[in-house]
């Protein structure tokens, strides 16, 4: 089991009292009315509750997990296949630049 950079027990409790819906909202460029902020203020404080309440959790004896289900990687045999003839493929398209389609710019140089 790898050693956490800190004990999980002595975690400040965060408190949404202790936060400032306004500063956030302004940091994420969020106009928030009075009732916004009233009614993501109380949302935050049960969230925070909730976490606070994970973070009281005994799991000493649970093991370090990256993830919970199993990953593995779906294969299948590289087969070489008949495919599109390139030029009539080419020939369909609104506008070609030589061997490959042309397309609008979406990056400014």
């Amino acid at each position: 089991m790898i050693p956490l950079p800190f004990n999980h027990r002595s975690t400040p409790i965060l408190s949404s009292e202790k936060i400032d819906i306004r500063y956030v909202a302004t940091l994420a460029r969020l106009a928030l009315t009075d009732d916004e902020v009233a009614r993501f203020g109380a949302q935050l404080g049960d969230l925070l509750e909730h976490v606070d309440a994970l973070a009281k959790l005994d799991v000493s004896a649970v093991a370090a997990t990256a993830q919970v289900v199993e990953s593995r990687n779906v294969e299948r045999d590289d087969i070489l296949a008949p495919s599109l003839d390139r030029e009539v493929v080419l020939a369909q398209a609104p506008a070609r630049q030589g061997a490959f389609f042309r397309v609008p710019r979406i990056i400014a140089e």
